[in-house]
């Protein structure tokens, strides 16, 4: 599995990150206290 970092002020990398959890992706961000985690719900 590839580790990317991307940034949240880049619409480019916005992009890619909500790509990768469209096609079954784990996306780890920071909140102001832990970090959060996105992926599709419904993705087995």
């Amino acid at each position: 599995m590839e580790t990317r970092l991307l940034s949240a002020r880049s619409p480019a990398d916005l992009d890619e990150a909500a790509a990768l959890i469209r096609r079954g992706g784990l996306v780890a961000f920071p909140t102001e206290t832990v970090y959060g985690l996105g992926a599709l719900a419904l993705e087995p």
